[in-house]
């Protein structure tokens, strides 16, 4: 008669220690709530291609500092790609077009989803000219206006936003001091 209780504690610990594993299994299996799930910022780069490392970059307008995190393209092919596919750019993102010497430029939106704000920058660092809310997914060239060694491309409307302007001046390594 003595092992009856015990039999009825290891039954009941046996069931608990089940019902246990099921709850944890069913929580592995669900997804997470909204909250606990990661936040993917950026579509993933296409089969094939990787993300560049993001390097830091401000923007001098007036006695306001704004501060970026970008890729840098500098081969042909990553300028060639620039933000094509992408569907989302965090806001303190952007892409840098090195094009390693100064030179006339033009930029188009083909395969590109986001409406950007195209910076035009000259080797010294100053902003020559702004394209505003680039169209998504147009064929239609924008060009530089002038030579230049550089093209930032941020947030459509971002520019307008924190108040950039032509002869402001982009700070990144690729600049002169």
């Amino acid at each position: 008669m003595e092992l009856k209780p015990m039999q009825a504690k290891t039954r009941s610990l046996v069931a608990c220690v089940a019902a246990a594993c099921i709850a944890f299994a069913g929580a592995l299996a669900a997804p997470a709530p909204a909250a606990a799930q990661p936040l993917h910022l950026a579509q993933a780069a296409p089969a094939g291609q990787t993300a560049s490392a993001l390097e830091t970059l401000s923007i001098v307008s007036g006695d306001k500092r704004h501060a970026f995190q970008v890729e840098v393209m500098r081969t042909a092919e990553q300028r060639a790609r620039g933000l094509m596919h992408r569907r989302y750019l965090p806001a303190d993102r952007g892409m840098l077009f090195d094009f390693a010497r100064v030179e006339p430029v033009a930029m188009w939106m083909e395969n590109t989803f986001i409406p950007l704000d195209m910076l035009f920058i000259r080797a010294d660092g100053t902003i020559a000219r702004i394209a505003e809310n680039t169209e998504p997914l147009s064929q239609r060239t924008i060009p530089s206006g002038e030579p230049v060694l550089s093209v930032l491309e941020i947030n459509g409307g971002v520019s307008r936003t924190l108040g950039i302007k032509p002869g402001d001046r982009v700070e990144h390594t690729l600049f002169k001091r």
